[in-house]
């Protein structure tokens, strides 16, 4: 089900608004879709400098690790209920 949504704008805002999506050959209600869309992904997402950081938090830390093949062999025993060999 779609609901209306009722945005006030002044004469100046609503024309630039109009032209931008004319540019692109859309329509106003697409472009506030997708604007809206596009806001709320950012807003929920973290920043680059979020994600670097804990990248960096990460990496300062120092676990015992095996070869990957090794790390694999593991982790399908632990799927199937083997005991180590």
């Amino acid at each position: 089900m779609t609901k209306r949504l009722q945005v006030l704008m002044d004469d100046a805002e609503l024309s630039e608004l109009q032209r931008f999506a004319r540019e692109r050959r859309t329509t106003v209600a697409e472009v506030v879709r997708q604007t809206l869309r596009a806001a709320r992904a950012e807003a929920t997402s973290p920043d680059l400098a979020d994600r670097l950081a804990a990248v960096k938090r990460a990496y300062e830390h120092r676990f015992p690790i095996n070869d990957i093949d090794v790390v694999l062999d593991e982790i399908e025993r632990g799927y199937l209920g083997a005991h180590p060999r």
